[in-house]
Protein backbone atom coordinates (compact mmCIF):
# COMPACT_ATOMS: atom_id res chain seq x y z
CA UNK A 1 0.00 0.00 0.00
CA UNK A 2 1.39 3.49 -0.84
CA UNK A 3 1.71 6.05 1.98
CA UNK A 4 0.02 9.39 1.56
CA UNK A 5 1.87 11.87 -0.23
CA UNK A 6 0.94 14.25 2.26
CA UNK A 7 2.79 11.77 5.21
CA UNK A 8 5.91 12.72 3.46
CA UNK A 9 5.69 16.22 3.26
CA UNK A 10 4.71 16.06 7.61
CA UNK A 11 7.77 13.71 8.15
CA UNK A 12 10.09 16.77 6.52
CA UNK A 13 8.12 19.30 8.32
CA UNK A 14 8.93 17.49 11.88
CA UNK A 15 12.36 17.20 11.14
CA UNK A 16 12.62 20.54 9.99
CA UNK A 17 11.18 21.78 13.52
CA UNK A 18 13.35 19.44 15.52
CA UNK A 19 16.65 21.49 13.60
CA UNK A 20 14.99 24.74 14.90
CA UNK A 21 14.77 23.30 18.21
CA UNK A 22 18.70 21.72 18.35
CA UNK A 23 19.76 25.09 16.70
CA UNK A 24 18.13 27.34 18.96
CA UNK A 25 20.49 29.45 20.85
CA UNK A 26 23.61 28.06 19.52
CA UNK A 27 26.27 29.66 17.39
CA UNK A 28 28.76 28.43 14.52
CA UNK A 29 31.33 27.57 17.04
CA UNK A 30 28.96 25.60 19.03
CA UNK A 31 27.86 23.62 16.65
CA UNK A 32 30.95 22.45 15.40
CA UNK A 33 32.05 21.63 19.55
CA UNK A 34 29.50 19.49 19.62
CA UNK A 35 29.29 16.18 17.75
CA UNK A 36 26.10 14.84 19.42
CA UNK A 37 24.54 18.02 17.95
CA UNK A 38 26.72 17.87 14.50
CA UNK A 39 25.00 13.97 14.48
CA UNK A 40 21.24 15.15 15.26
CA UNK A 41 21.35 17.90 12.73
CA UNK A 42 22.61 15.66 9.97
CA UNK A 43 20.18 12.83 10.98
CA UNK A 44 17.40 15.29 10.60
CA UNK A 45 18.82 16.78 6.93
CA UNK A 46 18.96 13.23 5.91
CA UNK A 47 15.21 12.56 6.77
CA UNK A 48 13.79 15.83 5.14
CA UNK A 49 16.02 14.68 2.14
CA UNK A 50 14.88 11.15 2.20
CA UNK A 51 10.96 12.13 2.55
CA UNK A 52 10.68 14.51 -0.16
CA UNK A 53 12.75 12.20 -2.29
CA UNK A 54 9.94 9.53 -1.43
CA UNK A 55 7.55 12.74 -2.20
CA UNK A 56 8.84 13.27 -5.76
CA UNK A 57 8.08 9.40 -6.55
CA UNK A 58 4.62 9.18 -5.28
CA UNK A 59 3.38 12.70 -6.19
CA UNK A 60 5.63 14.19 -8.57
CA UNK A 61 3.12 17.43 -9.03
CA UNK A 62 3.01 18.02 -5.33
CA UNK A 63 6.95 17.86 -5.01
CA UNK A 64 7.66 20.03 -8.06
CA UNK A 65 5.95 22.58 -5.58
CA UNK A 66 8.94 22.57 -3.12
CA UNK A 67 12.02 24.84 -4.46
CA UNK A 68 14.99 23.12 -5.08
CA UNK A 69 13.51 19.80 -4.03
CA UNK A 70 17.05 18.42 -6.00
CA UNK A 71 19.19 20.06 -4.49
CA UNK A 72 18.11 18.88 -0.73
CA UNK A 73 17.68 15.42 -2.22
CA UNK A 74 21.78 16.04 -3.20
CA UNK A 75 22.41 17.44 0.30
CA UNK A 76 21.28 14.02 1.94
CA UNK A 77 23.28 11.79 -0.61
CA UNK A 78 26.28 13.93 0.37
CA UNK A 79 25.52 13.35 4.36
CA UNK A 80 24.79 9.99 4.16
CA UNK A 81 27.31 8.78 1.36
CA UNK A 82 29.91 11.59 1.73
CA UNK A 83 29.84 11.32 5.47
CA UNK A 84 33.72 11.50 5.52
CA UNK A 85 33.84 15.10 4.15
CA UNK A 86 30.69 16.36 5.72
CA UNK A 87 31.47 20.38 5.36
CA UNK A 88 30.39 21.74 8.43
CA UNK A 89 29.87 25.37 7.48
CA UNK A 90 27.85 24.27 4.75
CA UNK A 91 25.51 22.19 6.95
CA UNK A 92 25.26 25.11 9.21
CA UNK A 93 24.41 27.30 6.11
CA UNK A 94 21.36 25.51 5.16
CA UNK A 95 20.19 24.73 8.72
CA UNK A 96 20.47 29.03 9.30
CA UNK A 97 19.40 30.47 6.19
CA UNK A 98 17.94 27.74 4.11
CA UNK A 99 15.79 25.95 5.91
CA UNK A 100 13.11 28.63 7.67
CA UNK A 101 12.11 29.05 4.06
CA UNK A 102 11.89 25.68 3.12
CA UNK A 103 9.73 24.99 6.75
CA UNK A 104 7.51 27.81 5.32
CA UNK A 105 7.09 26.16 2.27
CA UNK A 106 6.16 22.55 3.74
CA UNK A 107 3.92 24.09 6.09
CA UNK A 108 1.84 25.85 3.44
CA UNK A 109 1.75 22.54 1.41
CA UNK A 110 0.63 21.03 4.39
CA UNK A 111 -2.31 23.46 4.52
CA UNK A 112 -3.48 23.17 1.54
Amino acid sequence: MQRDARAYLWDALQAAELLRGFSKGEDFAGYQANAMLRSAVERQFEIIGEALNQLSKVDPELAAQVPDLARIVAFRNILIHGYATVDDALVWQVLTERLPGLADVLRTLLKS
